[in-house]
């Protein structure tokens, strides 16, 4: 969540206050120093992780940062098996850092979204397993009372048959799954976390009122037995907390693990909506006063801090652009956390390459038979989410939509010449390319971090074996 540095700024939020979610999935991640030293210039305090990598999590070491240590889902049933694989894991990304490097680490998230419909109920009998044996090994390691085990969840773990946040509960077929999480949660007190996107009730449904997913208070509202419901959120989240009082668990507290709006790669997904719903999300939470249901500060992490262009387009285009920061750290939007004097402070120190880009040759005939295959070829090595209707470069003409391909490609390649080839249709140009809305991306200094040192090691080592078999076998 994203609150404030409190020792130089002026409390603005509850402590519950705000946060972000960091996520990795990207070709040129920005250095986690250059990120910690990003979320602490902007006031936020809190940050959610998707996995539990060594340099990102040294890197928040004396930040004082609150730290959601994630495990991914392919962990689950490796864990669910063994109690000494918890042990372990929890030992080497939870402990070693509470004690080595002084991370603050508050939660372990088990697992993210496991119980997604489209998932099929693949984790279905591993994810309660695993959340039991990492609280247990969280207790035997003695750091239960510091760190909370917590499974965030999809909203689509529960329903309202009516529509109406009071008939909520928990979908039948996953029920008894769900409490069984729900209550080992209560026993540890840890929070039920939630990810709540009004955004994807918009994606799906044409019909959706656009108004509802917002804040504005434009909608016309939803009455629930008396109760006002003007916007979607609430709605949802009350939807929840409707659900676990009819299961006996009223006062489990929540937390919302992903709140947050995209800005690409889909016609409601542009910048102008997405300032529209942090902002108002932002306001919403500012004052304390909560939802219906339950009154008071809400927990909550912004999703996502940074655009992740490797991230899978399964669920749609949108998908790689949810961060507030572009992936070279530069804010997208005016947006005010409450936490500092301005709106967003950009990433310091970032390092881009060098100033050149890579366009199909202004010669080149759109009827050659080579265009087709390679633009496919440059899209699926590279990213053009932002290329269709209505997305930031959805005006662009033929040569610009495969000059565009073209340079992704040529980007997350770091700019090699061999990857602005494409059987010769394509040339190099020193003259940024980008129009309007669409920005022709220009790639940072690709991270490698510790794990280049150790592969580093490792390759002189088999060098130095590959030379010794080489010199024996010649002298022989």
């Amino acid at each position: 969540m994203l609150v404030l540095l409190v020792s130089l700024l002026p409390m603005v939020f509850p402590v519950n206050g705000i946060g972000a979610n960091w996520g990795t999935q990207a070709t040129h991640r920005l250095p986690p120093d250059i990120v910690v030293r990003m979320l602490r210039e902007n006031g936020i305090q809190k940050v959610k992780l998707f996995d539990a990598d060594y340099d990102t999590l040294k890197a928040l070491g004396k930040s004082g940062i609150e730290v959601m240590v994630g495990m991914p889902n392919d962990m689950l049933a490796p864990i669910a098996g063994s109690m000494k694989a918890a042990e372990k894991w929890v030992s080497e990304n939870v402990s070693s850092h509470l004690s080595t490097n002084n991370v603050n680490i508050r939660y372990v998230a088990v697992g993210n979204e496991p119980f997604l419909a489209t998932y099929n109920g693949t984790f279905l009998r591993t994810t309660y397993p695993a959340l039991q044996n990492i609280q247990a090994a969280l207790i035997k390691a003695g750091i239960s009372n510091q760190v909370k085990a917590t499974v965030p969840l999809n909203a689509d773990v529960y329903e309202s048959p009516n529509g109406l946040p009071s008939a909520g509960d928990f979908r039948a077929d996953i029920h008894d799954f769900v409490l069984q999480i729900v209550k080992l949660l209560s026993d540890n007190g840890a929070p039920f976390t939630v990810n709540i996107y009004p955004f994807i009730s918009l994606y799906i449904d044409p019909n959706f009122p656009v108004d509802y997913a917002f804040f504005d208070g434009n909608a016309s509202p939803v009455n629930d037995g008396g109760t006002n419901y003007n916007n979607m959120f609430d709605a949802n989240h009350d939807t929840l907390v409707w659900a676990l009082q009819k299961n006996g668990f009223g006062n489990l507290p929540v937390i919302i693990g992903e709140i947050g709006w995209p800005t690409d790669g889909d016609r409601n997904a542009n910048l102008d909506y997405a300032r529209r719903f942090n902002q108002g999300f932002m306001s919403h939470v500012s004052g304390g006063k909560g939802t219906p249901m339950r009154p008071g500060p809400i927990d909550a992490y912004l999703f996502s801090l940074i655009d992740e262009d490797a991230k899978s387009i399964q669920p749609g285009n949108f998908e790689r652009h949810w961060g507030v920061f572009y992936f070279d750290g530069q804010p997208k939007y005016s947006l005010n956390l409450g936490t500092t004097n301005s709106g967003l402070v950009p990433a310091r120190g970032v390092q881009e390459l060098e100033r050149k880009w890579c366009i199909l040759k202004p010669d080149a005939k759109l009827t050659d038979p080579q265009v087709a295959p390679t633009v496919s070829y440059a899209c699926s090595l590279g990213d053009c989410t932002s290329l269709g209707y209505q997305t930031s470069c959805g005006s662009l003409d033929s040569q610009g939509n495969i000059s565009y391909a073209y340079n992704s490609y040529y980007q997350i390649h770091n700019q090699l010449d061999s990857a602005c080839k494409f059987q010769g249709l394509a040339t190099i140009t020193r003259s940024d390319p980008s129009v309007g809305s669409c920005k022709f991306s220009l790639q940072i200094k690709p991270y490698y971090g510790a794990a280049a040192h150790r592969l580093s090691s490792i390759e002189k080592t088999l060098c130095s074996i590959l030379f010794l078999v080489l010199f024996l076998w010649t002298t022989q």
